[in-house]
């Protein structure tokens, strides 16, 4: 499946915010996405977790997405993404996981000992809006606290 390509403008509301548009719409659409590596297993740690910190970006770049703020937790990922009108969730979260699984199983071989896959099918995904992006980056950046 193709995805045609969306050209994203930054647009500055009179409230500060910055919202994404093209020559037809206006967007803001932002997604907190939650998984975790198979069984839950606390893998994403000893250079794992920093080099997933590094990969998600870039994918998320190539789907037309940005990443807003982002947690790695041993047995799980917090991901507060802005998308775009154009890629459905699903197709981001598949591309998120499938090219960072790739990735990390080739640069750290002891993946591919302990898990035959590094991320379970599922994930959690709640759309955001406006009022309340605020409240999910400060729950994101306090997971390690927690």
């Amino acid at each position: 499946m193709k995805i045609k390509e969306y050209s994203l403008y930054l647009y500055i509301t009179n409230m500060g915010k910055v919202l994404a548009h093209n020559n037809k719409s206006v967007v803001n659409i932002n997604y907190h996405i939650i998984w975790c590596p198979k069984y839950r297993r606390k893998v994403l740690v000893d250079g794992v977790d920093e080099r997933l910190k590094e990969l998600l970006p870039e994918i998320a770049r190539s789907l037309d997405c940005e990443i807003q703020s982002m947690e790695v937790m041993p047995d799980h990922v917090h991901v507060f993404l802005k998308g775009n009108p154009i890629t459905p969730v699903h197709l981001i979260v598949k591309n998120l996981k499938a090219i960072s699984s790739r990735m990390l199983r080739a640069e750290f071989p002891h993946l591919n000992k302990r898990l035959n896959t590094l991320w379970t099918r599922s994930y959690y995904c709640e759309t955001i809006g406006c009022i309340s992006e605020e409240t999910i980056r400060k729950y994101i950046e306090n997971q390690k606290n927690a």
